[in-house]
Formats: C-alpha cells, structure tokens, sequence
C-alpha cells in the first residue's frame, strides 16, 4: 500500500527505537517488520556518544533505500537543551539532502510549550512533528502543543510523566486513565489520527505486553512505542481489529444501506448514527493495516 507521509505516520501501529549510536542494529530494525522506526539520539545515547550517533546517520543516509528513509523518525534532544542546535543541524542536512524522501517526522521529547513547537516548526518547514508528552507541563500545555503547525500526531511518555507526577503505578497504570484521556481528547479535537502510547519495559513478557497493548486499544490509541524487535508481532496482532469486530461492522453496515436511513436492529441491538460511525472506523483500520 502506498502511504503519503502523514497518512504513513498516522497508520502506524508500532514504533521501534533503535540507538542513534548502533548504526549495526539499524538494518535489523528496518527489517523486525515494525511499521516505523526511531533512531534515538536522547535517551538510548549517552551524552559524550550523541556528536558520534549524529554523525553515524549523517554517514548512512545516502546508502539508505528510499523505502528505509520512508519509515524513520528521529528523536531529538529536547528543544532548548545543549544538544539541539547540533541536533537541528543534522535535521537540516538531512531534509536537505539529495537523497529523496527524506525523514519521516521528528519525535520531539519533554514537548512542554505550543510557542516551542511553532519556533520548531519554523527551523525545519514541512517536516512532520510527533511530540512527546512526558511531564506535567506538557499536559498544562497540550491543546496548544496539539494546535501547533506540522504536529502529525501526539505520542505519551508514560515513564517520564510518572516520574515527573511523583506517581507510583499499579500494574494497569489506572493511575494514567486520564493521561491518556486527555491525550486522546486532545488529538480528536484537533482532527489529529489516534496517540501513540509508550512503551512496555518487559521485553520478554508477552502476557504484559499484550495486557498493556490491549489497554492502549480500548482507550483509543493507535500505535505503541516498542523497544525491542520481538515485541512487534504481539503489538500489531492486539491492535489488528478481532475477525469477530470485523464481522459486526459488516453486518452494521450492510443493514444500514439496506435500511436506507430507517432505524435497524443488528444482533438484537439498535443501531444509530454513532454505531455505524464506530462499523466504519473499525472496517478502515481493518483495510488500511496488513
């Protein structure tokens, strides 16, 4: 299926980061069948290695396929911080570059100011925007974060935020239900597609994963952050609509243009204007992911 950038970045359902100085682990990335990758630059590189990881995807950006630059995203250092201007350089090059597309978007981590990300979106014109939301000023801040010009979707630091909110989670995180409302709000006010949701630290817990993938589907969300290859499969099969969902807006929706606007009983239920809203979103999901 072919994707415009946006609509690329609005699909997606898993987001993969690799360290921005692991140039060997880039390809296996590229290859683990995640939807997108992130080449980190924050949080996976230590301070005295980010001039190094900078000039490893400033070497391999000409060698990479046009398909591979297509689906990579950077993370940044957070905008104001020592290592942006170094950052914005290498962003620069790289969107100027001769080696068509270019970048994805810009993952820009502790988005905490709407003023911000229009100072951001000025340097780098035309360049998606995915903020990351991890602090309590971000969230004092989030309708203006949302508004702001190229941002493409919003994506939740969960791990950061608890520790910023001083918060000790349970194991279902019911503490961030309104984290999470209020990014998934934000983002359907905006027209914005569904957030992206953070990741889950127990890589080799399939059981939690899918817990916490299935969590991020009933709240709305679109996508989750992964930080290793094997969580992939299991992330894409919790958000892929259940053959029994796909069944039930077919059924909605075939009774619907057979009624012809009348009212409708599907499985015994009745069925109104914001139920076959719900069919149609599940069906394109369903058509618009493998």
């Amino acid at each position: 299926m072919s994707h415009s950038p946006t609509s690329r970045l609005g699909w997606a359902r898993s987001l993969l980061f690799v360290p921005g100085d692991r140039p060997e682990r880039w390809a296996k990335a590229l290859a683990s069948g995640a939807d997108l990758v992130i080449i980190d630059l924050e949080d996976a590189v230590a301070p005295e290695r980010k001039a190094c990881a900078r000039e490893a995807l400033r070497a391999a950006w000409p060698g990479l396929s046009a398909d591979d630059r297509a689906r990579l995203l950077l993370r940044s250092n957070p905008h104001g911080t020592s290592e942006w201007a170094a950052d914005l350089a290498l962003l620069r090059d790289l969107q100027s570059s001769s080696h068509a597309p270019g970048l994805l978007a810009l993952m820009l981590p502790k988005a905490e100011s709407g003023t911000a990300l229009h100072e951001v979106a000025a340097q780098l014109p035309g360049l998606p925007l995915l903020p990351l939301l991890e602090s309590a000023q971000g969230f004092a801040q989030l309708n203006t974060i949302a508004a702001a010009p190229q941002v493409a979707r919003l994506a939740l630091g969960h791990l950061d935020l608890q520790v910023d909110l001083g918060m000790a989670c349970g194991p279902d995180e019911a503490e961030l239900a309104p984290a999470r409302w209020a990014l998934l709000t934000a983002s359907r006010c905006h027209q914005l597609p569904p957030p992206v949701d953070g990741v889950t630290a127990a890589v080799d817990d399939t059981e939690v994963l899918t817990r916490d993938t299935q969590r991020s589907r009933r709240f709305g969300f679109g996508a989750k952050m992964c930080i290793h290859p094997k969580q992939i499969e299991t992330v894409h099969r919790a958000f892929r609509a259940y053959a029994d969902e796909e069944a039930w807006a077919q059924r909605v929706l075939a009774a619907a243009q057979q009624a012809a606007g009348g009212a409708i009983r599907v499985d015994g239920a009745m069925v109104d204007a914001p139920v076959i809203r719900l069919a149609e979103r599940i069906l394109k999901h369903a058509r618009a992911t493998p």
